[in-house]
This record gives structure tokens, sequence and C-alpha cells, in this order.
């Protein structure tokens, strides 16, 4: 029997009397214990035939629904585990957990670290937007959802069950724990295959619809889609808790299985009706073969829905619409609940983007339905309503409100700034004949300007031109779901990597004593000519942000520079200026130990600013980049606001507490896992670390990270901290700098020295200093605004003497004017505030040209329009607003002609 045969043919099934059967629709293979049954029961086999109807156990809640399915399994041996955040930071692959076994891989899958509990049950929260445009249309789809699952991980010499004991779990589960009749439930048999791995699957479905799936990985997937069997075997299950709760229930769709309160109170708020049972029951029986990503199969079955209604299909969309809108914003809401809770702070890259993604979609439904509820009003409602299940976010509701509030006004002026935007694209769409906005144009308008497609769809549809944002924000969510990764090399080493394999690994004495800033070693060897390999080394190699150590070897009379140190690998390679020692060659070793102590207080620094950072600012702050060099430290980190003064105050204080606190800062190295469960995920601050064993440096009560930086032993040893600057970089991105220990003193001297020379020059004390300042500075406004003022007199003056119309149009005067030596903006500008119903072109012999059309000319003329047929004409490209272009043209001499034609077309 073949290893296929094994996995359709279990012993559960034939033992038990299931009946094997093959699908006329789809063609797969099923079981099932009903001899009349035809189909295998998925979409689109079958409808979904438990709407309105009472299935299985009677439930009250989510929550119980998860409670029954955690005691099953662990009453079988499995222990239960916490949920990971939906923020997948232990990853450098993907942004977000879309399934429980993203918590596991690669670690544990491949069996490089031991599992948190073998077998191990979990509910995992999970965030997938790549179905985003299907969510509220359909019955099933969510953004956010918990797997419930239970992981058996099976390695060499290591047996804990296979496929035949997961489908009897199964079976059990639903049949004795939710009461589901076993001829109601079939299992489908399937291939899997995603993130690298695959295997066979049983789907279970319970009345056409999907409740499970049973994913039993032994393969590893080649980019040619071979598969390579594994010597682990992994059991990855996956139950839809809150699918398994809308089938208890016989509710209409998911959304009014889950969320009742958030949809009833939306009903309310927006004056619609409760829906009519036939309408709704009709579209949610047939809803399983919906899939708006292909909207041309999705409104057959809308039309014959809407026929057997006696509707037309517009008239259906029409009626289904708001409650579509409803249903999304309460699913859209709950996933921003677990997102910005667990870290996330809505930006234009990463995790971010999805997070503001949701929220401008959900502010959309909300101002399409006319409401004017605040997006942050139905979020607490969330959290208030999962309190019992994630009590954890009720610690951080200000923090997720505040974001959120902060994203809606800045979309409010993104929304106010688009409509001059969307006005250009449609004119421009027009002008070159276009009947159609292309999707290319969609995704620029939304990335570069935020501008979600739906508002150049309804501008457009007023001129008759076509935007198509039917799967939009799915093809969206794919495209931007996935990390990128930046392929991982040893800076500066041109040579290939493998140069260094035959060498074992380096002792790493940094490790050892932070300290030591001299020792001996034996050369191994010397790579390209220059990259000198020791048996150990005191030298740190660059990485995790911190600098190379700098110093020299020396040897037998002998002595070299060494100028950068890197690591390929286990091998550390010295990079090395002056004679290089041979092999064999026994050096004295001497590092820079004032610049490795620099080093060293920068990046205990660092961990205590962001410790600092997350108690000042919030639990939302997590390190973005981050460089710590000699002279200072640069520290990106997540934020959403502007820093104040105060804040940045209580920053400085607070870090500095804990050096005069002078606590331990404890170094170790520990198993991943271990790790883990003992500090939680801020380990992962400064991204994934791809090692089975961490090394954790904690500063006491404050701050545990993985890191492999150097660090001092007690944080009082950093003396100082002074933070220079804030400054917002990206959105949701925000720069500090500061400086510690010597460095910081520094600093603060230049700024007593700065102070007294300021002090001397204004002739003011220091307590008055800042008024002197002040004065001064209103005093050198008022000049200035009065020379302008002068200036645009004399200006005014001198052009309007001389100046003639070149032509006119109506009661519109076109000027043409040389500005010699002055600007042509300012002479444009200063003249157009003069002619109100004038167009004044204004140029030098340098090709520079700046057009101002009038306020009254408005009415009539486009300035960048203007510009843009001058340009053309002259050889020239700029750009502009309304009533002002900026450019430059190749051709002065024909300016006038060139002027005439663009006025005479």
């Amino acid at each position: 029997m073949s290893r296929m045969e094994d996995f359709v043919n279990l012993p559960f099934f034939v033992e038990n009397g299931w009946i094997k059967k093959k699908c006329p629709v789809c063609g797969r293979t099923f079981w099932t214990l009903d001899p009349n049954r035809e189909t295998c029961g998925d979409q689109p086999c079958e409808t979904y035939s438990f709407i309105g109807e009472k299935v299985g156990a009677s439930v009250e809640s989510v929550s119980q629904v998860r409670r029954m399915f955690i005691e099953f399994f662990e009453k079988r041996g499995h222990t239960p585990v916490k949920r990971y955040p939906v923020v997948a930071r232990w990853r450098d692959d993907v942004y977000l957990v879309g399934a429980s076994i993203y918590d596991f891989q690669p670690w544990v899958t491949e069996g490089l670290v031991q599992p948190p509990a073998n077998p191990l049950v979990i509910s995992q929260p999970s965030i997938r937007l790549t179905d985003v445009d299907n969510v509220g249309k359909t019955s099933r789809h969510l953004t956010g959802f918990e797997m419930m699952a239970h992981h058996a991980f099976n390695f060499p010499g290591v047996n804990i069950y296979w496929a035949n004991e997961t489908v009897e779990f199964a079976y059990e589960l639903f049949t004795k724990v939710y009461g589901i009749k076993p001829e109601e439930i079939t299992f489908i048999y399937d291939m899997w295959s995603g993130g690298g791995n695959a295997g066979e699957d049983y789907e279970v479905l319970v009345r056409g619809l999907e409740v499970a799936t049973l994913v039993f990985m032994h393969y590893r997937t080649t980019e040619s889609g071979d598969l390579v069997p594994l010597s682990n075997r992994i059991v990855d299950t996956g139950y839809g808790l809150e699918r398994i709760f809308w089938l208890l229930t016989g509710k209409y769709n998911v959304y009014e299985a889950v969320f009742p309160d958030i949809v009833e109170y939306l009903r309310i708020q927006s004056g619609l009706e409760k829906p009519q049972d036939e309408i709704m029951s009709a579209v949610a029986r047939q809803s399983g073969r919906l899939d708006y990503k292909k909207p041309l199969e999705a409104y057959e079955t809308l039309s014959s829905i809407a026929l057997s209604l006696g509707m037309g299909l517009e008239e259906l969309r029409r009626y289904l619409e708001p409650y579509e809108a409803i249903y999304a914003v309460a699913d859209h809401t709950r996933s921003l609940m677990w997102m910005i809770g667990d870290g996330i702070v809505p930006s234009n890259t990463g995790a971010g983007y999805l997070a503001r993604l949701l929220i401008r979609r959900s502010l959309r439904y909300l101002w399409k339905m006319g409401l004017e509820i605040k997006l942050s009003e139905i979020v607490a409602r969330q959290i208030e309503r999962w309190k019992s299940d994630f009590p954890e976010y009720l610690e951080v509701r200000g923090e997720i409100l505040d974001i959120i509030d902060y994203e809606e006004e800045k979309f409010r002026e993104t929304v106010r700034r688009g409509e001059k935007i969307i006005d250009e694209i449609v004119r421009d769409s027009l002008s070159k004949g276009l009947k159609e906005i292309s999707g290319d144009t969609l995704v620029r308008l939304y990335d570069s300007y935020g501008i979600p497609p739906e508002l150049l769809e309804e501008k457009a549809s007023q001129y008759g031109l076509a935007v198509n944002t039917m799967g939009f924000y799915s093809k969206l969510a794919e495209i931007k779901s996935k990390a990128s990764q930046a392929p991982r090399e040893a800076i500066r080493l041109k040579a290939d990597p493998l140069l260094v394999q035959n060498f074992p690994p380096t002792r790493k004495l940094y490790y050892e004593d932070e300290k030591l800033y001299e020792f001996t070693a034996r050369v191994l060897g010397v790579v390209e000519g220059k990259y000198v390999v020791l048996d150990q080394t005191a030298f740190y190699p660059e990485g995790g942000g911190q600098l190379a150590d700098t110093g020299y070897l020396e040897f037998n009379g002998g002595r070299c520079k060494v100028v950068y140190v890197m690591k390929v690998g286990d091998v550390i390679l010295h990079e090395c200026s002056g004679e290089i020692p041979p092999p064999g060659t026994t050096v004295k070793g001497t590092v820079d130990m004032n610049r490795r102590l620099n080093l060293m207080r920068h990046h205990t620094a660092t961990h205590v600013v962001l410790g600092a950072l997350r108690r000042v600012l919030g639990r939302h702050v997590w390190q973005a980049g981050a460089l710590k060099t000699e002279e200072y430290v640069r520290f990106d980190f997540t934020h959403h606001k502007p820093i104040t003064q105060e804040q940045a105050r209580e920053i400085e204080l607070v870090a500095n507490r804990v050096v005069w606190e002078n606590r331990p800062v404890k170094k170790q190295f520990v198993g991943r896992t271990e790790a883990e469960q003992k500090y939680g995920f801020t380990l992962y601050q400064g991204g994934a670390v791809p090692e089975k064993v961490l090394r954790v440096v904690e500063v006491e009560g404050w701050d545990a990270e993985a890191c492999g930086g150097t660090h001092v032993d007690r944080t009082g040893e950093i003396g100082l901290i002074k933070i220079i600057s804030f400054e917002k970089i990206q959105d949701g991105v925000i720069r500090v700098v500061f400086k510690a220990g010597e460095q910081a003193l520094k600093h603060v001297q230049n700024l007593d020295t700065l102070i007294s020379s300021l002090r001397e020059l204004v002739q003011a004390p220091e307590d008055t200093l800042v008024q002197k300042v002040s004065e001064l500075v209103d005093s050198v406004d008022k000049l200035e605004k009065e020379v302008k003022k002068l200036r645009e007199q004399m200006l005014t003056g001198s052009f309007l003497q001389v100046a003639t119309p070149v032509l006119k149009k109506g009661e519109i005067e076109v000027y043409l004017i040389d500005s010699a030596d002055m600007e042509p903006r300012e002479v444009a500008t200063t003249l157009g505030k003069q002619k109100a119903n004038a167009v004044i072109v204004a140029y030098n012999r340098e090709g520079r040209v700046a057009i101002k059309v009038g306020e009254k000319a408005l009415a009539n003329y486009d300035a960048r329009e203007i510009g843009r047929r001058l340009s053309e004409k002259l050889g020239g490209k700029g750009g502009g607003v309304e009533d002002l272009f900026q450019g430059r043209i190749a051709d002065t001499a024909n300016i006038r002609k060139a002027i005439e034609d663009v006025f005479s077309d």
C-alpha cells in the first residue's frame, strides 16, 4: 500500500463503518457515515444547510466553545499553551501570525529547539488580510480569527501520535463535545502546502461548513515544487473557533454570531431596520459560493439568489450593502484591538501598513453610512466585549484608543487634501481619452497619498470613467504581508564566505570578560591577504547595532592595525592594515579599550532608554532600528505622535534614575524556548534572532532582550544619559539621539560654553537670556517684514511702469516679464497680487520660469496646464499648484511666440 493510500484508508475509517466516496462535483475523496450522501459537503458542492437551525450542543458564547476545546485536549494529555502575540516578532519572513503553526516555525518544526510542550493545545488569534475584500460580504470571511489547535511534534526517537489519532480526536470532539450528529460530518482527503512545508490533510465539514483542517506535515517543498521527505512529522491542526460557534448557533453569518452586540449597536446608530429573515437566510445558505476576488462568479451567484427572491441584482446589492458595511466594521475593529494591542503602530511600512489599511477601510464604511461615530468608540466596545478573554488589552486601552483617534484625524486631513489630487487624475485621464483608470494608479494613489480608491471611483463615475476597485485591498494586503528579507552577508567581505568553512569556531573572549583588552592567540589563517583568523579573540565583531572594536596585533617584532572585525558563521575575521602575521604565529592582541567602554555604555544605555520610552509613551513602543557608536546612539522606535518637551524630559529623567539605581546587568545564554517562556517576546526588540540559544541581556527589573552586544555590569557605569533630540523620520517612527557617559558629559560642557558665549554676546544674565534673545528675534522679524514690504513696493513700481500685456483674452491680460537678476517666482507672485485679472509669466536667461494666475483669472486658467503646454513647446519641465507653476525651459528666445501659441490654442 502506498503512503497516500495509508493516509486515505486510515484504520479509524476502515474499522468503524465509514464509507469512502468520490465527490462528483469536485472529484475529491471523502469519508462519510451517511450512505445517502453524494457530495463531499465542501463549497461549492453544497449549501450551508445549518442556517436558521439548531445544530449540536447548546452554547452561550465563543468563550465557552474555546474552553470546551481546550478542556477536551487537556484531558487527553495536551498541555495548554498561552497564546502568542499576533505580531510575529520571532520571525523575519512574515509580519503577522496567520495560523497557530506560525508560533512554532521554523525552530520547533525543524527540530532545532524543543516545543514549549508536546503535545500541546492552544487558541491562537490570527490575522489574514488576503481575503479582506470578502469580509462583510460573505458569511464566513474574517480578517481576525482564533485558530484553536492541538499540535504534536514527532521527532526521530520521539513519537507522540499521527494521522489516525488526529482524525479520531476530531470525530470525538465534534460528536461528544459539540454534539454534532456523526452522519453530518465528512472528512475530505487533500494535500496541503505552505511556508516551505507540505503534507496530506483532512478537511472536516459539517453541513457545508469547513470547521477544521488536519494537516500532517512531513515534507519540505523545493523551489521547483518537489516534495522532500522530512524526518520530523508535525501534526498541524486548525479548528475555526468562530466558525464552530456560528455552526452551533445557526445565525445568518459569522458576524451575527460572534459580534451580536457590536452589530446591533451599529445597526441602531445607522437607523437600519432589522434585516429581513427571508433575504438574509437565502443569501446565507448560498454565501459559501461567494468570492468577490472572482467578481463575475460572485455576481452570478448573487443574481441567482436575487432571482429566487423576486428581486433584481442591483436591488439586492443595495439592500445588503449597509449590513455588509456593519459586518466589516465589526470584524475590523476586533482585529485592530489585537494588532494595536500587541504593539503595532500604524505606518506606511510592514505590519503598520496593514493596521492602517484596516483603520481606513473601517472609517470609509462608517462615513459611507453617514455615521459620526469615532472609530475608537467601536474599538473601546470591542475591548470591553472581550475583556474576560483578553484582559491584557484593558491595560493598554488608553494607548489603543489614542492611536486610533490620531489615525482618524490624519485620515480626515488626507481625504481633504486628496480632493485636488483626485481632480487632477480625472482631468488627466479625460484629456488622454481614457475610458478606465488603471490599477497601478489606484495603488500609487493609496501608497503615495493614502487615498482609498473608492474616493476616486465616486468622482470618476461622474465623468463616465471606469474604476475597478474589486479585490484591490486583498491584492494590496497579499503584497504587503510578507517581510522583505535582505540577504545576510558579512559586511566588507568580498571573498566567498565558503573560504572560512574549514576554520573551527573562534573562541569569543569578549563574552567571557567584556573588559578584557589584552590577550594572546594563535593565527589559524589569513583570508584574501588581509583578514586574519585567530583561535580566540577579545575583539568584538560588528553586529547587533554595535560597531566593531579596533586595536592592533603584535607578533615577532611586527605589528598590524585591526581596522575592522566581522563574524562569518562562527568564525571571526580581523581586517588588518600593515604587516600581516603569518599562519601559526602567536600574536598579542590589544583592544582600544576606551572605544570599547564608550560602546558598552552606549549599548546598555540603549536598553535603559528603551525601557524609559515604553514606560512614558506606552507598550506600543518597539525598536525600529539602532546604531550605537563611540560618540552617540541613534535609536528609532515606533510611536504615532511627535514627542512633547514634557515627555522628552520625563524620558530622560526616568532613564537616568535607572542609571543612579546602579541596577545589575545580567548576561546569560538561554535556550530559545525557555527564554521566550520566561521573558516573553519583548526579547526580540532588535528583530528576529536566528539562534537556537539566545544571549539574553537583562537590566534587572527593567528590560530583557536577546542581544549579542557588549554591556556594562551595572547601570551605574553608564554615568549619565543625555538626550540630544527627537525627530519623526517617517510615519509611525520616531528617532531619538542620545549620548552616555563621557560623551554625555562633553555634550553638557559644550552647551555650557555655548550659553556663556551667547550671554556675553547679548549682554544679558543667564536668567534673562531667553527673554533677551526673544526680543532680538522679534526685532529682526519686524525689520525683515519692513524690508520685504519695501522690496515689493519697489518691485511692483518698477515693473508695472514698463510692463504691458503681450496679449489679451477677454478681460484677462497676459504679461511676459524678463526678471533679469531677480527670482522669477518673486516677480510673478508680487505682480500677481496687483493684477488679479492677469496671468504673469516671469523668466530669466537661465531658463527658470514662474507662472502666476491672478485670483480672478483662476476661473479660466490653471497655472499647471499653462506651464505644461509651455514646457512642451520650449523643452522643459516643472510643476506646482493651481495658481502657481515653477519650472525650467531650454528655449528662452522663443518664449513670447510660445505664449501666444498657448493662449491661441
